[in-house]
C-alpha cells in the first residue's frame, strides 16, 4: 500500500458504506468530528490521511479474514461435504464486546465484524457454493442451549448454537 492513501469524496463515502459504518463511527475511529467526515464526503474538505489509512486498514483486515475463513471452509468441506453453515453475528456493541474481546483490536466495532461475516457469506456462495446463514446472537437462547448441552462459553459453543438455528 502507498504511504498515503489519497481518497476523494466518493471513494471515502463508498469505503465507509462498504464497511457498514456511520459517519459518527468513522469520526470516532479516526479521532475527528462527524462534521469533518461529512465535509470530506461532500468534497468540501480534503480527506484526512489518517482516516483514509485507518479505513483502508480495516478493509484489508476484513478481506484477510474473508480469505482465511474461506480457505478454512474449503478445507473443511474436503473432509465433510456439507453445503450449509451458520455464523453468529452480534446485534449490539455490548454483546459483541462481551463475547469477542480478542477481536476488538482488529475489528473494534460490531458493524465491522458483521461486515466481515456478510462478505464471507457472499464469497462462500459465489466461490465455494456454500450457503451461509447469519444468525444474530440471542444471549438468553444461547445461555439456555449451553446449560441444556452442558457446554462452556466458547466460540465453538456459539457455533454449535448457531447451527441449531438453521
Amino acid at each position: 500500500m502507498a504511504k498515503t492513501a489519497d481518497l476523494n469524496a466518493i471513494e471515502i463515502t463508498y469505503l465507509r458504506h462498504s464497511l457498514g459504518l456511520t459517519a459518527a463511527q468513522v469520526a470516532e475511529l479516526s479521532k475527528c468530528s462527524e462534521a469533518d467526515v461529512l465535509a470530506w464526503e461532500a468534497g468540501e474538505a480534503e480527506v484526512s490521511g489518517l482516516a483514509a489509512k485507518k479505513l483502508l486498514e480495516l478493509d484489508e483486515t476484513i478481506e484477510m479474514q474473508v480469505l482465511n475463513t474461506c480457505d478454512g471452509i474449503e478445507e473443511l468441506f474436503k473432509k465433510e461435504p456439507k453445503r450449509r453453515l451458520s455464523f453468529v453475528v452480534y446485534p449490539t456493541q455490548a454483546v459483541y464486546t462481551q463475547y469477542n474481546p480478542e477481536f476488538l483490536s482488529s475489528l473494534p466495532l460490531t458493524e465491522l465484524y458483521n461486515t466481515a461475516a456478510w462478505r464471507i457469506k457472499k464469497e462462500c456462495k459465489l466461490v465455494l457454493e456454500v450457503e451461509v446463514t447469519l444468525v444474530p446472537l440471542d444471549v438468553d437462547a444461547y445461555k439456555a442451549y449451553r446449560e441444556q448441552e452442558g457446554l462452556k462459553e466458547s466460540r465453538e459453543s456459539r457455533a454449535k448454537w448457531a447451527a441449531t438455528q438453521l
